[in-house]
């Protein structure tokens, strides 16, 4: 989805700044599959607003600049709607660490362990803190749904880097200590 469709998703929630979306993309509900900085957000917004999408009020504050806050209205829920009706485009997974491993014949051993071992600490702690996020027994059923697909998401890979890691670290020092002998 475009920035554009996801604030407008953010904004079917309830009103919010640019500040409070962003907040929605960084470790709120949509952190772990949509992105969304303040440098798309801003045009987005200033886009949906200036084609009737959202509604847009200035709120004064005391030595500060004026706060924005957006709000769907009924056309910007109808173009979510239509959004929401076109077939998703593919997932794609980008990953550093992916590309790092990708050459893990070029990395030494310990190297290895080290990258496996923070991204196994980094799974770990964002399954605790999904946990920590997990909803209640009632609706929407939506967010509980996408929350528990996460949840497979993350446990899947850290259990296979839980369960892969010392075959490759081993394979790579194997091939790295026959190259020496050479």
């Amino acid at each position: 989805m475009d920035v554009k469709t996801t604030c407008l998703g953010v904004l079917a929630m309830g009103e919010a700044t640019g500040y409070e979306i962003r907040k929605h993309f960084e470790d709120g509900p949509f952190s772990h599959f949509a992105e969304g900085g303040f440098g798309s957000i801003y045009p987005a917004l200033n886009r949906l607003t200036k084609d009737g999408l959202v509604d847009c009020t200035e709120q004064a504050q005391d030595k500060r600049p004026d706060k924005k806050v957006y709000r769907l209205n009924e056309n910007g829920f109808e173009a979510l709607l239509e959004a929401l009706g076109r077939a998703p485009a593919e997932d794609r997974y980008k990953s550093d660490l992916l590309f790092m491993l990708f050459f893990a014949d070029h990395l030494s051993p310990a190297r290895l362990e080290r990258l496996i071992d923070e991204r196994i600490r980094f799974y770990r702690d964002k399954l605790a803190h999904m946990a920590d996020c997990a909803g209640g027994a009632g609706p929407p059923h939506g967010p509980r749904f996408v929350h528990g697909f996460g949840v497979a998401v993350y446990e899947a890979a850290l259990s296979y880097l839980e369960t892969q890691k010392a075959a490759l670290i081993d394979r790579v020092a194997r091939a790295q200590n026959a190259d020496a002998a050479e």
